[in-house]
């Protein structure tokens, strides 16, 4: 998570930097998701067959192969079918095939009552580490770029560092214990789902409703746009970003808590909704510090519904099932999210359409947030 966040500043940024033009930085942004979803499956639904930690080493290797051709080459072409078969998170969020089986590997060790708190502080974790990540971008880029070293070369540097780390998750994965491993099936499935399928396949379809509107504003994209609209420089934006994701990671704990009072869905849809309503109003904020703080607000509730999202679906399925169910639903997340950048692009690129993206995510989102209310209120988790 701390080589995504990194990424997810710089990696429009450098694609800009090396001229690229908007449109094709949306298309490129777009195949990578696309292939991250392509990744996620395949990953995802042999996990519990040939093995959670053999997955789990085979997609960090994918992550340094395409760090390593990023950095290697300016072609774009070659950049697209690298972006499409390796694994980046142009969002700054986990979207790759990790978050999957790390799901249903943290739920088959910990007690129902305490999952969702168990996913509170996974998520914090992973947002902390985000975070930092962004700030250490725009500190270790601006270094440099006083020392004379061009915008370009200086996100190429960033890109060797997250080709390292994923060879860094590598070796670490290779550490875990057979205590991961999914437990024997005892009914023949396809694609690992059996009776759950049903449940598992209308959360996909929402959540890549979900993640369709929120790929009109990764992270990635979102930099450019503040960069764009208000001329922020690659420091600005690391720190910004900084706040942004430690907000978004300390909500996490407090949705674990709601949910204990509230229930799963409720919890979900009651943080997520006025969070929407936020991201409409950015674009409408008359200056850069006041869009800064509505934004920064819109992040301290926006990611309640993570922990709660994920803890509801290892929930609801059998334990045989859940690197599948976790694969399925976050593949349907990245097939949603690779439709929209490529639309954000050449809507960001016109000056009369820049705050489009905003409008589109937010009023998406709430759609989102009444169909799951509508479709899920009277399916609960055992512990509810």
């Amino acid at each position: 998570m701390f080589a995504y966040g990194f990424l997810s500043v710089v990696l429009a940024l450098y694609l800009d930097a090396i001229g690229f033009s908007k449109e094709t930085i949306g298309l490129l942004l777009t195949l990578a998701l696309v292939g991250d979803a392509l990744v996620s499956f395949w990953i995802t639904t042999s996990a519990d067959r040939i093995g959670r930690r053999r997955m789990l080493i085979a997609g960090a290797v994918l992550m340094a192969l395409g760090g390593v051709a990023f950095a290697l080459t300016t072609n774009a072409i070659a950049l697209m079918v690298v972006a499409t078969i390796a694994v980046f998170s142009p969002s700054g969020s986990e979207v790759g095939p990790f978050l999957s089986i790390e799901q249903a590997s943290l739920s088959q060790l910990t007690a129902p009552a305490r999952r969702t708190m168990t996913f509170a502080r996974y998520v914090l974790a992973g947002s902390f580490a985000t975070a930092t990540g962004a700030l250490g971008a725009g500190v270790v880029a601006s270094a440099l770029q006083r020392r004379g070293v061009s915008a370009a070369q200086s996100y190429h540097v960033l890109l060797w560092v997250y080709a390292a780390f994923g060879v860094l998750l590598a070796v670490l994965f290779l550490r875990l214990s057979p205590a991961i491993e999914a437990p024997p099936a005892t009914t023949r499935s396809r694609f690992g789902l059996h009776k759950s399928r049903g449940a598992v396949m209308r959360l996909s379809a929402l959540f890549a409703l979900d993640a369709f509107a929120g790929g009109f504003i990764l992270q990635s994209l979102m930099a450019l746009w503040f960069h764009l609209r208000f001329n922020f420089d690659i420091a600005s934006l690391g720190a910004l970003f900084f706040a942004a994701n430690i907000l978004a990671g300390l909500s996490a704990l407090w949705a674990a808590r709601i949910a204990q009072r509230l229930g799963l869905i409720n919890t979900m849809v009651v943080t997520h909704l006025p969070s929407n309503v936020m991201l409409v109003l950015v674009p409408l904020m008359p200056n850069a510090t006041s869009a800064v703080i509505l934004l920064l607000v819109r992040y301290s509730i926006s990611q309640m519904d993570v922990p709660t999202r994920q803890s509801y679906t290892m929930a609801i399925v059998d334990p045989d099932e859940r690197s599948a169910a976790a694969g399925i639903t976050g593949i349907a997340r990245s097939v949603g999210a690779a439709l929209s950048p490529a639309i954000s692009g050449a809507l960001i690129a016109n000056a009369a359409l820049i705050a489009a993206p905003f409008y589109l995510a937010g009023g998406l989102k709430i759609v989102y947030d009444l169909l799951i209310y509508r479709s899920f209120k009277r399916l609960r988790p055992p512990e509810e």
